[in-house]
């Protein structure tokens, strides 16, 4: 991942790219798009064994007096994600497009079995309605980072800043059980990962002009968008059923 964020993701500023005329970046974005999509079928399906299954469920989670917890299984599984993302980070310095596509694919069916725990928390209903919702977003927010000639890296660069922050706070929220700060990082969690979405997208695009046709390149920079996406959309979810979502 680190050639991706460092080599691939040399971009080019906004006014350089014309969407309008070049079919090679709508089908590289559209490769893009149709993995997340496929990432999110997947998560889906995932978590809904790992919710509603249980055998499988019993594996993963347990109650306890505060809700619903991981076991050990489950606490493996949900933190295997972070895990391999930075070993990928420091490890794999030439990745292919075949070692990024298992990396996109072992990463998405690990955060999907531990999506259970949303299934066992919160009624299908609201579950059902936040995913559309976020579904919007995410298809608005990725349209504007596509479109819009404004370069957006200054904006990306303070969400990241913001997703450090968000991380510390939430850390610290663990110990002080506020519910005004629990309220502030679910807020600013919705703010910062609808800005990395659009931009992500923004940043893509960059990426396309810049491999300069190379097919090998270009697999590896859409398994690793698609992750990108994917895991803006995944958060996005998550801090927007905390606000709408009727828990069980």
């Amino acid at each position: 991942m680190s050639d991706f964020n460092g080599n691939f993701a040399r971009s080019v500023t906004a006014d350089r790219a014309d969407m309008s005329v070049d079919a090679g970046l709508r089908s590289f974005m559209l490769g893009v798009y149709n993995k997340v999509a496929l990432g999110l079928v997947l998560s889906a399906a995932l978590a809904f064994i790992t919710g509603a299954y249980p055998p499988v469920r019993d594996l993963m989670f347990v109650q306890t007096a505060r809700g619903i917890g991981y076991t050990g299984l489950g606490t493996i599984v949900a933190f295997a994600p972070l895990v391999l993302m930075l070993i990928s980070g420091f490890a794999v310095r030439n990745p292919s497009p075949r070692s990024s596509g298992m990396l996109y694919w072992g990463i998405v069916s690990l955060i999907g079995a531990s999506l259970g725990v949303v299934v066992l928390m919160y009624t299908g209903a609201s579950i059902a309605q936040t995913f559309l919702i976020t579904a919007a977003s995410f298809g608005a927010l990725s349209l504007v980072g596509y479109t819009t000639k404004k370069d957006l890296t200054g904006m990306g660069s303070f969400m990241i800043m913001g997703l450090f922050g968000l991380i510390l706070a939430s850390v610290v929220n663990i110990f002080l059980h506020s519910p005004a700060l629990y309220f502030a990082v679910n807020a600013l969690g919705v703010l910062i990962f609808a800005g990395l979405i659009a931009y992500d997208t923004q940043r893509l695009k960059g990426t396309y002009y810049s491999l300069g046709g190379d097919q090998a390149a270009m697999g590896v920079a859409t398994n690793y968008g698609a992750l990108s996406l994917y895991i803006n959309f995944i958060n996005l979810f998550q801090f927007l059923l905390r606000f709408m979502g009727n828990r069980r």
